[in-house]
């Protein structure tokens, strides 16, 4: 089975409206690892993994999120599948750097 993993950083009216609850909860109904955080620039991160057409539908999805978002703009990478168990909400990290 192909693996993709794709980095997305978020940006917009992003944090505050259940994004990474969201995405948490979509990530599994698609069956993709990884995980979500908010950073400090207001923006968020996420990391994808799984079946190639899961994670391309969630990456999608970050182009609206849910609801209440207003995105921006968001940036999509190519990486190395990393081997992620599930997927999960991160914290804010306590230093950011691009």
């Amino acid at each position: 089975m192909a693996v993709a993993c794709k980095r997305v950083i978020v940006t917009g009216a992003v944090q505050g409206v259940f994004f990474r609850d969201s995405c948490q909860r979509i990530a599994a109904s698609h069956g993709v690892r990884g995980w979500v955080r908010n950073l400090p620039d207001g923006s968020v991160e996420a990391v994808f993994e799984g079946e190639p057409d899961g994670v391309g539908r969630l990456t999608e999805w970050t182009r609206t999120g849910p609801p209440a978002a207003r995105v921006a703009e968001v940036r999509v990478t190519d990486e190395e599948p990393s081997g992620h168990s599930g997927f999960e909400v991160r914290g804010s990290p306590s230093t950011w750097q691009p």
